[in-house]
């Protein structure tokens, strides 16, 4: 058995981490060429690798392809081939010629590799939205009144600022624990932040009408049916569904405009899945406020009406990029190879 990873640098510069953990995973099994290639190499897979009709394992990253190197791998058994940093796979005719060789051919079945990074990332921002972490980091640099939590007048009000006090009660605001919090979608990212906000003591529910119930249980969230129900008590609004030609504008103005005054918005996958400009017009209004890690507009200009405001919290659409993220691209594609023993 031959086991061959390539890798030229245009992967790289979108999963920094991967190859190499790929290289790791396979080491840990036995011996495996590793191949690196210079930012400028044109050349093709099957003239890249030495002796090629002896390699049975084969994971290719963004390496030049043609049909006819192809044929070279005579002794090929499994394969992971891409064509571009997001998994792109080979042509028709190149699929068609592995698979009339009997290979085995590995593509991710879901983006499960990067859920638990965006998940995470979620909470923070629903954390740091509630508790405006973002805003008073950045007034305590220039300024020593953020340490003053003085009444005006010095006269305690019921309901004001007081001591230790910084949250904005104008908006949702303080814990987790005991907050209406209503997420559009059940899937991979959006059933691991309900679960974690669960955990935490909200009151959960979802609507996702392609989620199965299983989804809902596992990730302690109530199964809301209707999404006009979802979202008339929000405290704390979450569109968590992928971007695709059915979820494209699902999040309509009638939908923003009916959350309830001072709910926090929570974007973490892609802000093209609601109407951005209700949503741009009920922040700027001091209507609702937002934690945003996507935008409409990429990248923000730095005049953006939305950018430093008292009531937004944003981040440059870095939510799903860990190395734990880069190492999960990996393992799951790693995961689907055969066992060694299958080769002994």
């Amino acid at each position: 058995m031959r086991s061959v990873i390539i890798v030229h640098p245009s992967f790289d510069a979108t999963w920094p981490w991967t190859a190499d953990h790929f290289h790791t995973l396979w080491k840990a099994q036995g011996s495996t060429d590793f191949i690196r290639l210079a930012p400028n190499e044109l050349k093709t897979l099957g003239e890249l690798v030495p002796e090629p009709g002896s390699v049975t394992r084969l994971i290719s990253l963004n390496v030049a392809v043609t049909s006819d190197c192809l044929h070279a791998f005579s002794s090929l058994k499994e394969a992971v081939i891409t064509t571009c940093s997001y998994g792109s796979p080979i042509t028709e005719e190149q699929m068609a010629i592995l698979k009339d060789a009997g290979v085995n051919m590995y593509t991710h079945p879901s983006e499960g590799y990067w859920g638990q990074s965006v998940s995470e990332f979620g909470l923070a921002l629903t954390l740091c939205g509630l508790r405006r972490i973002p805003q008073t980091h950045h007034d305590i640099i220039s300024s020593l009144q953020p340490w003053n939590y003085e009444p005006e007048n010095g006269v305690g009000t019921p309901k004001k600022r007081g001591e230790q006090f910084c949250d904005d009660p104008n908006f949702t605001n303080g814990t987790v624990e005991g907050k209406r919090v209503r997420i559009v979608g059940a899937g991979n990212i959006a059933s691991r932040y309900a679960s974690f906000v669960s955990m935490l003591g909200a009151d959960v529910a979802a609507w996702d009408p392609f989620a199965t119930e299983p989804s809902f249980h596992r990730a302690g969230a109530r199964k809301e049916w209707h999404l006009s129900q979802l979202i008339h008590d929000a405290e704390i609004f979450v569109p968590m569904v992928p971007l695709t030609e059915q979820t494209r504008g699902l999040l309509t103005s009638e939908h923003i405009h009916s959350l309830p005054k001072g709910c926090l918005v929570v974007l973490v996958t892609r802000a093209e899945i609601c109407d951005m400009q209700a949503i741009r017009e009920r922040v700027l209004k001091d209507e609702i406020s937002l934690a945003a890690d996507v935008f409409d507009i990429e990248p923000l200009p730095l005049q953006d009406s939305l950018l430093g405001r008292h009531n937004v919290v944003h981040t440059p659409h870095n939510a799903g990029r860990t190395v734990q993220a880069n190492q999960r691209w990996a393992e799951k594609l790693v995961e689907q190879f055969l066992p060694i023993s299958q080769y002994e």
